[in-house]
Order: C-alpha cells, then sequence, then structure tokens
C-alpha cells in the first residue's frame, strides 16, 4: 500500500491544535515536564540506594522486531487516551473550554483506569477513548497529588471486555530495555522504545511554592521518548508487563510549537509505589503515608567541610524538626546528622524516603540513629501521617494530630473524665479531611471528629460500653 499523503488543510489544522494545545496548557501537557536540567556543583554523587526492592524476571533480554510488534498488539487494547475538560472552563457548550489530554491503562475488569493526579486535576468532564475508537465518560475515584497517581473507573462501551495490562513483580535493571505506550502530543496508540538510564531517583512532587511538597522516591529515569501527552501512560518490559506509569521529562529548553519536549530523560512511577497507592486509592479514597516530622540535606563535599566533619561521616543532617511532630517528640533536634534508620545506614535523604514509603506506615515506630555533637545516639519515632499536597490553592492544613488530640481533649474531658489514652489517625468524611480522634477514659470511649483545617469539631460519640 502507498503511504497516506496528509494535505496541506489537514496539516494546518494539526499544527493550530497543537499551538492551542501548548498555549492553554493542557493537563497532561504543561505540568509533565520538570525544571531545566542544570548542574549543582554542591549535589553529591548518585549512590545505589541501600534499600532495593527490584526483582528481576526471567525473560528475553534483547527487543527483536517481532517481539516488540507482539508486545504493542497486546498491550495497546489496554491503553486509553483521555481528554479533560477543567472545572473552570465548564459551560452548557460541551465543545467549549480548555481541554485537557494525557493518557492511561487499564488495572482490572472492574473498569478501574490508572493515569496521572496532574493530568485529571480539577476535572469537570473526563472521557476515556479506546484503541478501537470507542470512548466511555469517566468518573474519578480519588487521586494522590504525593504520587501523582490517580484512578478512574469507566464502564466500557458496547460490551467490551476490559483487558488489564499485567504488572512486574518489581523492577528492572539499568541497561534494560523498556517501553512507553501513550498518546503523545494526542497521537493516540504511540510506542517508543529505550532503555532504564537510572533507578533510586528522588523527584519533588506538587506545585512548587506550595506548603507540602514532597518527594517520590524509587523512580524510574528511561530514555524511551515521553512527550507531552504521555503522562500516565504506562512503561513496560520486554515481557509486556508494567513497570512505571509514565509523568515527566527533564528538558533544556527545546520546544516545538512552545511546549518542552523529549531529550532523552524521562521518569516513571515505579510499579512498586503504584501497587501500595492504587489499592487504597480504590478501596479507602486516599493513601496515608507515613511522617517523619524533620526536613534535612544530603551530607556533600562542602557541608561536610563547613561542618568540619571527616570524609568517612555519611547521612542527612537534619535542617528543621517540625513542632510537635513525630521527630521533635522523639527527641530529635536540628543538627542531629540521620546515620541509620531501623539499623541500616543511611547514605542519602532519598534512603530514608525510599524506605519510609515503601516499608513502614502511620504508627509504625522506627529506630533513627543519630551523630550529635560526635556522639552516637538512638531515637525511636513513632510515624505519623504525612498532611496531604494542597496543590489546588485551597487553604492549607493547620491542625495536625496532637492538635487535634488537645481540641478533642477540651471537647470530651467532662464526659468521659480522666483521658488513659488518645490516638488520632487522618481521614475524609463527607470530602472534607478530618481527624479522627479516639479516646478512652473512666469506661467511656469517645470518638470526635474535627475538621483538619479549621479545628471545628464535627461530631461527637460516646460509648459507655454498656
Amino acid at each position: 500500500m502507498q503511504p497516506k499523503t496528509v494535505s496541506l488543510r489537514t496539516f494546518i489544522v494539526v499544527v493550530g491544535t497543537l499551538a492551542m494545545a501548548f498555549v492553554i496548557g493542557l493537563a497532561g501537557i504543561g505540568r509533565v515536564e520538570i525544571a531545566p536540567a542544570t548542574v549543582d556543583a554542591t549535589a553529591p554523587p548518585y549512590r545505589p540506594q541501600t534499600y532495593t526492592y527490584i526483582t528481576q524476571e526471567e525473560g528475553p533480554d534483547h527487543p527483536d522486531q517481532e517481539l516488540l510488534s507482539r508486545i504493542y498488539e497486546g498491550a495497546t487494547q489496554s491503553v486509553v487516551s483521555i481528554q479533560v475538560r477543567h472545572s473552570e472552563s465548564r459551560s452548557s457548550d460541551q465543545t467549549q473550554g480548555q481541554w485537557g489530554q494525557g493518557s492511561g491503562w487499564v488495572w482490572d475488569e472492574e473498569g478501574h483506569i490508572v493515569t496521572n493526579s496532574h493530568v485529571v486535576e480539577d476535572a469537570a468532564d473526563i472521557f476515556v477513548n479506546f484503541y478501537d475508537g470507542t470512548w466511555a465518560e469517566a468518573e474519578l475515584v480519588a487521586r494522590d497529588a504525593q504520587s501523582d497517581l490517580a484512578v478512574l473507573r469507566v464502564e466500557a462501551p458496547g460490551g467490551m471486555s476490559l483487558q488489564p495490562l499485567e504488572r512486574a513483580p518489581g523492577l528492572p535493571r539499568v541497561g534494560h530495555y523498556t517501553i512507553a505506550l501513550g498518546s503523545p502530543f494526542g497521537l493516540e496508540n504511540s510506542m517508543t522504545l529505550g532503555i532504564v538510564s537510572a533507578l533510586g531517583r528522588s523527584l519533588p512532587v506538587g506545585d512548587p511554592g506550595r506548603a507540602g511538597r514532597y518527594s517520590l522516591p524509587e523512580v524510574v529515569q528511561t530514555d524511551a521518548a515521553i512527550n507531552p501527552g504521555n503522562s500516565g501512560g504506562p512503561l513496560l518490559n520486554l515481557n509486556g508487563r508494567v513497570v512505571g506509569i509514565n509523568f515527566a521529562i527533564r528538558t533544556q529548553e527545546r520546544s516545538v510549537m512552545g511546549a518542552s519536549v523529549n531529550s532523552g530523560v524521562g521518569f516513571a512511577i515505579p510499579i512498586t509505589v503504584a501497587e501500595r497507592v492504587i489499592p487504597a486509592l480504590i478501596s479507602e479514597g486516599e493513601y496515608l503515608y507515613p511522617f517523619l516530622g524533620v526536613s534535612g540535606r544530603t551530607i556533600s563535599a562542602p557541608l561536610a567541610q563547613s561542618m568540619n566533619l571527616d570524609s568517612d561521616v555519611l547521612g542527612v543532617v537534619v535542617g528543621q524538626v517540625m513542632r510537635g511532630g513525630p521527630s521533635a517528640d522523639a527527641g530529635l533536634r536540628n543538627g542531629d546528622i540521620i546515620v541509620s534508620i531501623d539499623g541500616a545506614e543511611v547514605r542519602n535523604f532519598e534512603d530514608v524516603i525510599s524506605y519510609l514509603v515503601m516499608q513502614k506506615s502511620p504508627g509504625d515506630t522506627v529506630e533513627i540513629g543519630v551523630l550529635r555533637r560526635g556522639r552516637n545516639r538512638t531515637y525511636d519515632v513513632e510515624l505519623g501521617t504525612r498532611p496531604p499536597i494542597e496543590s489546588s490553592g485551597a487553604a492549607v492544613q493547620v491542625i495536625n494530630s496532637g492538635v487535634a488530640i488537645g481540641i478533642a481533649v477540651n471537647e470530651v474531658s467532662d464526659e468521659i473524665g480522666d483521658i488513659a489514652k488518645s490516638s488520632a489517625r487522618s481521614g475524609i468524611r463527607g470530602g472534607v479531611r478530618v481527624w479522627i480522634v479516639t479516646l478512652e477514659g473512666d469506661e467511656k470511649t469517645a470518638t470526635v471528629l474535627v475538621d483538619a483545617s479549621s479545628g471545628e469539631v464535627l461530631s461527637l460519640e460516646v460509648d459507655s460500653g454498656n
């Protein structure tokens, strides 16, 4: 067959569409790139992670053409294109407003679709387009800005049988081939090939300049071409199994029609993180992260020199201990050097983040080893719940667990007498983030819901135990 030609009119329409998309900042496009790469002379060299969760699969080690075609044919029916109309642009005319575009893939047979949180942020309407041209309107189940993951749910059109993608039991190794699927620039059913160029990266998530900006650990770096519109699409290994979810690129001022494009460094959320977060989003509507309550810096050569540290001292210098947070309650101080966690050596801040996110939950206790004024000390820290990212510009959470307990105690002290035990956990009730405080007193137990932003007591229940 002769190659299809593109008419001048069609070319103008396509170019015009891309230009408009870039100007209005489509979801899954304007936010997929991170800050331009710069060289930080003070940054320490990359080191392999102390905590590794990589499970290598047996399978092909070279992508011949037939293998790549089989992977594409098997996986593309499970990959979708996502169109989003932003809530601020909603009107009675369904063709008007600001539209965004990204990618996604089928998680299970119940109709759950995985994509990036930033793709569906501020969405009024979400449409999922399948490989065969059919489409379905989707509902947002939940999204998690701290992992940049979101879950949608659709009813398969026309009795279509949804085909979930298989998920790898762990991550590939550096040098192993990866395949990115999605809709770069809105070009559906696109496939690119590359290798894993690094593992163990950590990248910031959330909007810069807003409170609650955290780092995502164990990020997979690949040179498979990832461009605007690939956000939320799967990164596969040569077994056709998902090893990551594409979500960011790094670019050096290269652009097409004003938008940043791939320059050989792309990033994917590791499947190991997705396996923890996605089931919780489906069943609970949120995923609760453990919270240590410190900020810090990896010891670099300039920092070590300024602190008169020996060259063999590795770890994290605590810059600030959050007042009233878990680490403060345990006794950590500003200036402490974290050198171990649960007995494992800490070489950089990524080690701490990775261990907490991948291995721990709120309420768990970790042993933190620190170096303070030349002496080694250990502290048992009961992990709290990480405050959420407020990426939509809403009021920042101002109530922590300790304050919430104090509010609850003040509310019920006359009803249950002396309080023997108290606890608090984060949750969502009626779309409002709350602290659920439990107080145990003289043969009575009180459950108090406290608004996490205002401190208002929303409800109070007292159980006499009779």
